[in-house]
């Protein structure tokens, strides 16, 4: 039996899918984010997802790791995030961490004059798109962790 066929059986001896989880590490640089895209890609073809439903979670996951790649680690992006994907038969949960500066994850997103600053939008634009949000970060402490899952 292969990986992608992989089952597991439950008490009464019907069959359920099993979950999965992939782990990648990549450097703090904007060239990587490209490849953690990949990946949700590829994990979530073990499972039947709408292309409206992964459109919307390459962009919350696209969110997340540059809100790490551009802002843990300052300009020379020397540093690693962490994204681990979790693949459930009803939903996707996907995690990124970085060791870099903590934020305030409550800041609202401020406005220069009467336009959005880019400050806290990736956050209120993952908000839209998760059915559920997690995030771990203090101003002034190292390391922030965000998790967010999409019901499928």
């Amino acid at each position: 039996m292969s990986a992608t066929d992989a089952v597991t059986e439950s008490i009464d001896g019907a069959e359920e899918r099993e979950s999965r989880e992939v782990r990648l590490r990549i450097p703090a640089k904007a060239e990587y984010i490209t490849l953690c895209r990949l990946a949700l890609t590829g994990i979530a073809q073990l499972r039947e997802i709408g292309d409206d439903a992964m459109a919307d979670l390459k962009l919350a996951l696209t969110e997340a790791v540059s809100n790490s790649v551009r802002h843990a680690y300052g300009p020379d992006g020397d540093g690693h995030v962490a994204v681990t994907y979790e693949l459930h038969p009803d939903r996707l949960g996907v995690e990124v961490v970085d060791d870099g500066a903590g934020f305030d994850p409550d800041e609202a997103p401020s406005f220069d004059g009467e336009e959005l600053s880019e400050g806290g939008l990736g956050i209120a634009i993952i908000k839209t798109i998760a059915d559920e949000l997690e995030i771990e970060s203090t101003p002034g402490v190292r390391g922030s962790r965000l998790r967010f899952v999409k019901n499928l």
